[in-house]
């Protein structure tokens, strides 16, 4: 193999390094944060884990091909002391369901995209809302691999169109001179990359 060709990864494979950063970013969510503002203005922390629980749950049954139900979203957090755990472990679900054997193959969803496309929206939340939350907890944030700064770039490029129509997106918000990738990659959904 040439040293230097582009090794192209799976969604599996990209949605694994972007869990093993969530995995420490939810596990330090104190408590008493809960109730605090995010970066997206209509969620406070509670609601975020709660938003990222049913796309994590969700997007798995899309790996699957089967239908996904996003119209309720329970509060997982209320339920169980070990709401944070659960979460890691979804998120360990979600790679494994991408990880599978055809699930980045055809369609999946309501809309019928391309299933890469779908599996790249779960990582975009997987890694978005991540630090997201790290932002609203005072944590730092560990960091995005190229691989899948690389991935989300060309997603977002396709999706923000929809997704400002449909409100997912907020309008492009300017990133510094000297922005890092995944600095402008926030400001194109719409975030303030410096968000306090």
């Amino acid at each position: 193999m040439d040293r230097n060709a582009v090794k192209t990864y799976g969604i599996g494979e990209l949605l694994g390094m972007a869990r093993e950063r969530a995995a420490a970013v939810v596990r330090g969510i104190p408590d008493e944060a809960l109730a605090g503002p995010t970066p997206c203005a209509e969620y406070d922390v509670k609601a975020l884990v709660n938003h990222l629980f049913q796309v994590v749950v969700q997007f798995q049954r899309l790996a699957a091909k089967e239908a996904s139900d996003f119209g309720e979203t329970p509060d997982r957090v209320a339920g169980s002391p070990e709401w944070r755990e659960r979460l890691v472990g979804e998120a360990d679900r979600l790679v494994a369901a991408w990880s599978a054997p055809g699930a980045e193959e055809g369609t999946t969803g309501g809309m019928n995209m391309p299933a890469r496309l779908v599996g790249s929206m779960a990582l975009l939340d997987l890694t978005v809302h991540v630090w997201d939350l790290a932002r609203a907890t005072g944590q730092d944030y560990p960091g995005v691999d190229e691989a899948v700064v690389a991935e989300l770039a060309g997603a977002v490029a396709e999706l923000a169109p929809t997704a400002r129509k449909m409100g997912v997106f907020g309008e492009p918000v300017r990133a510094a001179e000297g922005a890092s990738a995944f600095e402008r990659l926030l400001a194109q959904t719409g975030r303030d990359p410096y968000w306090e």
